[in-house]
C-alpha cells in the first residue's frame, strides 16, 4: 500500500510505502460504528440530575379526599403525573455510559477507518510540519498553500508553535500520534501525517 508524500505546495512528488495491515484492510461499518460510538459514549461525564418524588419540595398531605368531589384521586402533589412532581425514573450523576471495547476490535475500528481514508485519498504524508513563531496567521498560510482548509495533523513530537497557532483555526486539529482517536479521523476530510507518526501509528495500532 502506498500513501501521497506532498510538500509545502501541497504537490505529491513521490509515495512513501505503507503497512498493507494498517492501510489496506477491508472497511467494516459495523465495527467502526461501534467503535465510534463506545469511544464517544466513554468520554461521557454523567452529570444530569432530576429530583424523584421522594426529592421534591412538596406536602405529603392528601390534596382532597377521596370520594365526593367528582375528581380524581390523589394521595399527594408529588405525584409523577402532576405538574412539578418528581420523575418517575430521574436521571442521576452516577450514571455509568462506558462500553467495552477490546483492545484487538479498537486497533481493528481504526485500521478500517485508516484503509478508508487511503482509498478515497483523504490521508496524505508530510516530511515534517512544524512552525517558526506560534501565529495562526503562519499556519493559515502553510495550510492554504497546501491546499488545505479542514484538516486534522497527527505528528509523532507535537510541537509547541504548532499547537499554539493551530488553537484559533476551527476547522484545524494538531494531536500528537498517542492522542490520535477514531471520532477525530472520522470527523476530518483530510488527515496528514508526519513520517515521524506514520512509523509510531504502524507501531502501536497494527
Amino acid at each position: 500500500m502506498e500513501l501521497k508524500l506532498l510538500n509545502d505546495q501541497g504537490q505529491s512528488a513521490e509515495t512513501v510505502q505503507v503497512s498493507d495491515a494498517l492501510f489496506g484492510r477491508e472497511f467494516n461499518e459495523a465495527l467502526v460504528h461501534q467503535v465510534v460510538v463506545a469511544y464517544m459514549a466513554n468520554a461521557r461525564s454523567a452529570n444530569r440530575k432530576q429530583k424523584g418524588r421522594a426529592e421534591v419540595q412538596k406536602s405529603t398531605r392528601k390534596p382532597w379526599r377521596q370520594k365526593g368531589t367528582g375528581r380524581a384521586r390523589a394521595g399527594m402533589a408529588s405525584s409523577p403525573i402532576w405538574r412539578g412532581g418528581g420523575k418517575i425514573f430521574p436521571n442521576t450523576p452516577d450514571e455509568n455510559f462506558s462500553q467495552k471495547i477490546n483492545r484487538k476490535m479498537f486497533r481493528a475500528g481504526v485500521a478500517s477507518i485508516l484503509s478508508e481514508l487511503a482509498r478515497q485519498g483523504r490521508i496524505s504524508v508530510v516530511e515534517d510540519f512544524s512552525l517558526e513563531a506560534p501565529k495562526t496567521k503562519l499556519l493559515a498560510g502553510k495550510l492554504k498553500g497546501m491546499g488545505l482548509e479542514s484538516v486534522l495533523v497527527i505528528t509523532d513530537d507535537l510541537n509547541e508553535n504548532l499547537f499554539l497557532s493551530s488553537r484559533n483555526l476551527r476547522d484545524v486539529l494538531v494531536l500528537d500520534v498517542s492522542e490520535a482517536d477514531p471520532v477525530s479521523l472520522v470527523r476530518f476530510p483530510q488527515v496528514v501525517v508526519t513520517k515521524g507518526a506514520l512509523a509510531k501509528m504502524q507501531e502501536v495500532w497494527q
